[in-house]
């Protein structure tokens, strides 16, 4: 059931681990923080949450959340604290996923990544703190540490999911990005597919629609053929999200939308 989550983010598929970890460096909440005037001009910001409904085939099996927690720093850098969630299963198999990713607010690279994943029998707790001023990620669980290295300008998966957002995303162009923090599954590529006006729990909306491929199994494969919708708007709201599976289709449906009460101005 690992394919529930791969479906929504940038993820290769690992094994039986321990429990849940921490942070491996402070990580300090600002004070009625607020953005800086340099930092970068973005369609999300502070307070921003969707909620989601998830679905296998016709059947419902759990839901999903998306969320700018807030403005923290880490390492001295101002970084947007973002949290993405995945909670359901079937009578037979439960999942408990938890991704957070701290996103500089002036580069929007990456700094700080935790994936926690709790599937069946399965754990896996993963921090990866990522120093890109260095040229390395070190990645740490309860058996291991390692250092390696990450590419110039490095993205982990919920990183990703905010990125793509910034795109002009023109029908009929594919972007290239060498940016996923880990060098030997880059290029991650997106090709924009058309744009059509559908309707999911949130409402009806117009929308763009894109197909995200990155070199690994799962859903973003080549052969997951997997599509994704944004809002057509300034908001680039996550939509839906639909996939092909060799047992079935795994699908994403917008519940709700919180704006951010806190986003970079245009300047100039």
């Amino acid at each position: 059931m690992r394919v529930l989550l791969v479906a929504l983010v940038l993820a290769p598929t690992y094994g039986i681990a321990a429990s849940r970890i921490t942070p491996s460096i402070d990580v300090l909440p600002i004070a009625n923080a607020k953005l800086s005037e340099d930092a970068a001009v973005v369609p999300f910001g502070t307070g921003e949450k969707s909620t989601f409904e998830v679905r296998f085939g016709g059947l419902r099996v759990g839901t999903g959340s998306l969320e700018v927690v807030g403005i923290e720093s880490v390492r001295g850098h101002d970084a947007w604290h973002t949290t993405f969630n995945v909670q359901g299963g079937t009578f037979f198999y439960r999942v408990n996923d938890s991704y957070e990713s701290w996103i500089d607010t002036r580069s929007l690279n990456s700094l700080l990544f935790i994936r926690q994943v709790q599937e069946g029998a399965r754990e896996r707790a993963q921090n990866f703190e990522i120093i890109p001023e260095k040229g390395i990620y070190v990645e740490r669980t309860r058996q291991d540490n390692k250092t390696l290295r990450t590419v110039a300008e490095p993205l982990d998966e919920g990183a990703f999911l905010y990125f793509v957002r910034t795109v002009p995303l023109k029908v009929g162009e594919t972007y290239d990005f060498n940016r996923y923090f880990i060098p030997d599954r880059n290029p991650v590529r997106v090709t924009v597919l058309r744009k059509e006006r559908i309707t999911v729990p949130a409402g009806t909306f117009n929308a763009i629609v894109v197909r995200p491929v990155i070199k690994t199994k799962g859903i973003f494969s080549e052969k997951g053929q997997a599509e994704v919708w944004l809002s057509d708007d300034s908001a680039r709201m996550l939509l839906q999200v639909k996939s092909k599976l060799s047992f079935g289709s795994l699908n994403l449906f917008l519940k709700s939308y919180t704006p951010a009460t806190d986003k970079a101005k245009k300047r100039g």
